[in-house]
Parts: structure tokens; C-alpha cells; sequence
């Protein structure tokens, strides 16, 4: 084993892991000999039983309303085959034990009164292992299949999403811990529940919560957006944050040190929010081997297809048309505004990006392709088990992350090398549970009781 610096500000930092099933887009190597079925229930229960058997904190699924589009047209590479996560989760509680159940809810298109009552229902089913990512959309292109039409501009996204979750905790909260009767001789089941009204600039809501809370309390809170607004949503009201800042060190210490002040600045601890970066982990016997396999899936992610795809987004225009183990295009970018309404994403500064893209091309002798590759999106850890460990140590112990949120590049047994050789490394360092501590989702994150359980905000900061 090797030898971690002592010297550190977080020395009995114990690291988490959630798995995110993602359904069928480019970062699942969908077409491989060995791949399964992105939609038998099969597959979803290896993945999450592979995850409890690891000592997993949570399985999480994302919401897939409608799939983008671009320019008006299918976006052909997105998220596809994603059943409903409520309904999904549910049917894995039944199949599980421990492991948290986690789903991608919209509040632009969701009703409070209707949710929190179904993630109630996963509570309870669960025995306490439900959790919430709270998500706003910015798109009219989901909206147009919603009543409202659907489109919210950035701030009235987030005004919904508080006012939204504010009522979900009012009805979670309708029931007394207390409220359901201890003995036959009781006069009813219950106490009187407590109605729940709402009139904000959202809403205007009159429910009588019909369950009783679960054994944690409220569904554990999670929150993905990276924002300055998403920020700040998350640092008032999350348990759990998911970032995009779990790649480099530096970056990612400078996100949680950015999420700590933002914590103090809402009256919260600045341990009372848990950082969990999305990353994807590719795992070899030695760095050559780790390294060949990165390759592989690589390569295996970023199809001729995939690099035009990716390549038409930088561009601005199609390009379905060229061949991507040609040349890069000598065309500069056509500037497109970025809206909610246009769909998937495209860059920034694109122009700029094209000339990084034709420069480096040029240098190494890439074809388009090898550029995508290159500089295209990029995630991930690659590695041997120890060297990993170590890594991830470092991260914990530093303060840098609580833990990864890890697509599997690969299902069903895209886990099975992080469980049964990255993990035994984690606890031999003593970064990792070796049995799970309690029965919840809040107890596995170590996490304090909900917020609205708790009493004055100020007084917890203290």
C-alpha cells in the first residue's frame, strides 16, 4: 500500500459512491460484445445489487422528459431508454436492502402536490433510501409537450424550483413523528394531519398530506446545477451536490471551497452539504493496461458518428456529411445563439475553440476524429487499482470531494472492477465503509437531519 501524507485537513474523510445508470447515449458503449440490455430490469438490478455489494451510498437515475434536439431535428446521439425513475426505483427497492434510491425529478414541469406525495411513497417503500435531485429545465423544446408551454428564464427556474421544494418539505412535514397510533386503545390511527397551503409567485396549492414521513425523515436532497444561481440553491437548501468538478484536483478543491463559503454565507455548516462529482473510472492491472483500455473505450464512445456530432455543435453547422478520419474542417464557426429552445449544447466562444481544434490538429497529425477524442469532452480517472486509491484518498482527505457519483461506461458489469478491486484498496487505506452504518440514505451520508427538522438555521451555524 502507499504512503498517504498524514499532514492533511480532513484526515478521517470517508469517501462515497453512487452509481449513475445513464441509459443509452455516447458514453455508454452500448454496441460491445459484452454490453447488455439498457432496458431489461435485469440490468438494473446487477448494476444496483453490484453497487450494494460495494457498499454503494446511492443508485441514481436521471429524467428523460423528451430527447434534444438540434436545430429542430432529433439529436440522434442522445439519452435514450429511460423508464420513469420513481416507477423504476421502486420496483429495485423490492430488490435491495441498503443501497439509496435516488431520481431525477423536474420542478419546472412537476406540481409539488403530486411529487412529493410519489417521492414520499418511495420513502416508505424503501424503508428510508429515497432521494431527490432536484432539476430545473431551461428548454422549451421539453416544454412543448406541458401545458404551460415551458419555457422559464434562469431565475424564474430557480425562484420555482425553492418554491417548489419549500412546499414538498411543508408536505413531508404534515404528519407529526408521532401522528400514527402505538396501541389498539388509540381513538384513531392517526392524529389530525396538518393541510398545507401555499399562494407564491408558483403557486397556489391547498393539499392534506396522506402519508406519514420515513425513517429519515424527508427524501435526502440533491442538486446538480454548477451555476452561480445553482450554487447558491444548492448551499440553502441540498444534503448532496453533484458538479462536473471531480476530474482535477485543483479544480475540484477550488468547487468545494467555493460550496464551503457559500454553505457559511447561508447560515449552514460548511460540512453539511456533501460533494459528489460525476466521473466515469476505467480500471487496468497495470498503467499500460489501464491506459490501452482508456483507449479502447474511447475509441468505442466516440464513433465516426459521434465525432461529426460532436464537431457539428463546435462548428455550428452540420457536418454528418464529412469523413471523420479526415481532415478537421477548414471553415471558421457559424456563431449561434444558445437558448433554451435550440436544444444540445454548443460551446461558448466557438471560434475560438475551432482554432485550438485546427492548431493542435495540425501539430499531432490528428484526423477529425482524433481531435474529438483529444478535445472533446473529457471525464474521467484512469488507472491501477492502487494508484486510484491513492488519488482518491488524496481528494478526500484534502477536502477536495466527499465521494463520485461513477457512470459505468459499460452495463451491467461496468462496476464489477471498481467493486472488487478498487474498493478493498479504499478500506485498506481507511477511506472506505467496510460495512454500511445504518439503514438510510441519510445515514450512509452521514447526514444531519433535514433541514426543516432541525430549527433555526443560524443557530446550527453557531
Amino acid at each position: 500500500m502507499s504512503i498517504i501524507d498524514d499532514d492533511v485537513p480532513y484526515p478521517d474523510a470517508i469517501l462515497h459512491f453512487g452509481v449513475f445508470f445513464q441509459g443509452v447515449n455516447h458514453w455508454t458503449v452500448w454496441s460491445a460484445p459484452d454490453s447488455g440490455s439498457q432496458i431489461d430490469p435485469a440490468s438494473f438490478r446487477r448494476v444496483a445489487q453490484t453497487a450494494e455489494r460495494g457498499l454503494f451510498d446511492a443508485f441514481f437515475l436521471g429524467e428523460g422528459l423528451r430527447l434534444r434536439e438540434v436545430d429542430g431535428r432529433i439529436h440522434d446521439l442522445d439519452v435514450a431508454g429511460r423508464p420513469d425513475a420513481i416507477t423504476q426505483l421502486a420496483a429495485l427497492a423490492a430488490v435491495t436492502e441498503r443501497i439509496g434510491l435516488v431520481s431525477t425529478s423536474n420542478t419546472t414541469f412537476n406540481e409539488p402536490a403530486d411529487l412529493a406525495r410519489r417521492l414520499s411513497g418511495l420513502d416508505l417503500l424503501s424503508e428510508g433510501r429515497a432521494g431527490w435531485n432536484v432539476v430545473t429545465t431551461d428548454n422549451a423544446w421539453t416544454g412543448a409537450n406541458f401545458r404551460r408551454g415551458g419555457y422559464l428564464d434562469h431565475a424564474d427556474r430557480y425562484r420555482r424550483a425553492e418554491e417548489f421544494l419549500t412546499a414538498a418539505r411543508a408536505i413531508w412535514d404534515g404528519w407529526a413523528d408521532d401522528a400514527v397510533a402505538t396501541s389498539r386503545e388509540a381513538q384513531a390511527w392517526s392524529a389530525p394531519v396538518t393541510p398545507v397551503r401555499q399562494r407564491s409567485s408558483q403557486f397556489d396549492i391547498e393539499v392534506t398530506p396522506t402519508l406519514p414521513r420515513s425513517a429519515q425523515g424527508h427524501p435526502v436532497i440533491f442538486q446538480a446545477g454548477d451555476s452561480s444561481d445553482g450554487r447558491d440553491f444548492a448551499a440553502r437548501n441540498a444534503d448532496v451536490i453533484f458538479s462536473a468538478h471531480g476530474n482535477d484536483f485543483d479544480d475540484a478543491l477550488a468547487f468545494a471551497e467555493d460550496i464551503r463559503r457559500r454553505l457559511r454565507a447561508a447560515g449552514r455548516p460548511e460540512d453539511d452539504l456533501r460533494i459528489l462529482p460525476g466521473t466515469e473510472i476505467i480500471i487496468g492491472a497495470t498503467e499500460q493496461e489501464a491506459r490501452e483500455k482508456a483507449r479502447w473505450v474511447r475509441l468505442e464512445q466516440v464513433t465516426p458518428a459521434t465525432a461529426l456530432n460532436i464537431a457539428s455543435l463546435v462548428w455550428g453547422f452540420d457536418l454528418s456529411d464529412r469523413d471523420a478520419e479526415g481532415p478537421v474542417p477548414k471553415e471558421d464557426a457559424v456563431v449561434v445563439e444558445n437558448t433554451g429552445a435550440f436544444g444540445a449544447r454548443r460551446v461558448a466562444d466557438p471560434q475560438a475553440v475551432v482554432t485550438k481544434w485546427r492548431e493542435q490538429a495540425e501539430a499531432n497529425g490528428w484526423s477529425l476524429r482524433e481531435t474529438a477524442i483529444a478535445l472533446g469532452p473529457q471525464r474521467g480517472h484512469v488507472g491501477t487499482p492502487a494508484a486510484l486509491a491513492d488519488k482518491f484518498t488524496r481528494f478526500a482527505r484534502h477536502g477536495a470531494v466527499h465521494g463520485f457519483n461513477i457512470t459505468p461506461y459499460i452495463i451491467p458489469d461496468g462496476l464489477n472492477d471498481i467493486v472488487d478491486l478498487l474498493v478493498p484498496e479504499l478500506q485498506e487505506r481507511g477511506v472506505y465503509r467496510t460495512e454500511y452504518a445504518g439503514a438510510t440514505l441519510r445515514e450512509h451520508l452521514g447526514l444531519r437531519p433535514p433541514l426543516t427538522r432541525r430549527g433555526d438555521l443560524t443557530e446550527r451555524a453557531s
